[in-house]
C-alpha cells in the first residue's frame, strides 16, 4: 500500500481540480460578449475597481481583455488576462472588474448552461468614436461564436 501524506494528497486533489476547471472550460460554448444576452444578461448596474497607484502605461489608451467563465449561478469563474494593449499594468484592473460581474439567465439559456466569454474595457480612451473604436479593437479575441 502507498501512503500519501496529506499535504502530498492536498497538492494532487488541487491539480486535479485545476485540471477538471480547465478541461470544464475547454468544454463550454464560448460565446462572444456581443452575443452574450441570449444566455446571460449582466445585473451590475456599477463595479468598483482595484485601480492601482503607480504602474507601467496607467495613463496611455489601453484596452484590456479578460477571459472568463459565467457558471451556472450567474457568478463569474476564472478570470484570466488574455491581452493588454498597450502592454501595462491595468490588466488587474479588467480582472478585478470581472470577479465583481454578476448574470441572469437569458432567453436562449433555459437551464442557466455556464458559457464562456470574454469582457474588454478601456481606460484613458479618446473622445473621438472612431479612435476608441481603434483601440478597442485590439482586445477583440479569436475563437468565440462571431456568427451564432
Amino acid at each position: 500500500m502507498i501512503r500519501i501524506s496529506s499535504r502530498t494528497g492536498a497538492i494532487a486533489a488541487a491539480v486535479l481540480l485545476l485540471a477538471a476547471g480547465t478541461a470544464q472550460a475547454q468544454n463550454l460554448r464560448r460565446v462572444a460578449p456581443e452575443r452574450l444576452t441570449g444566455y446571460w444578461y449582466l445585473t451590475n448596474k456599477s463595479v468598483s475597481p482595484d485601480v492601482p497607484n503607480t504602474g507601467k502605461n496607467l495613463n496611455q489608451p489601453t484596452c484590456v481583455a479578460v477571459s472568463y467563465m459565467i457558471g451556472s449561478d450567474g457568478r463569474t469563474q476564472n478570470a484570466r488576462i488574455e491581452k493588454v494593449e498597450p502592454q501595462g499594468d491595468l490588466g488587474q484592473v479588467g480582472v478585478s472588474i470581472v470577479n465583481q460581474l454578476v448574470y441572469v439567465k437569458g432567453n436562449q439559456n433555459g437551464t442557466a448552461v455556464p458559457v464562456q466569454t470574454y469582457y474588454v474595457t478601456g481606460f484613458n480612451l479618446p473622445e473621438d468614436p472612431a479612435a476608441k473604436a481603434t483601440i478597442l479593437a485590439k482586445c477583440k479575441l479569436p475563437g468565440y461564436d462571431q456568427t451564432s
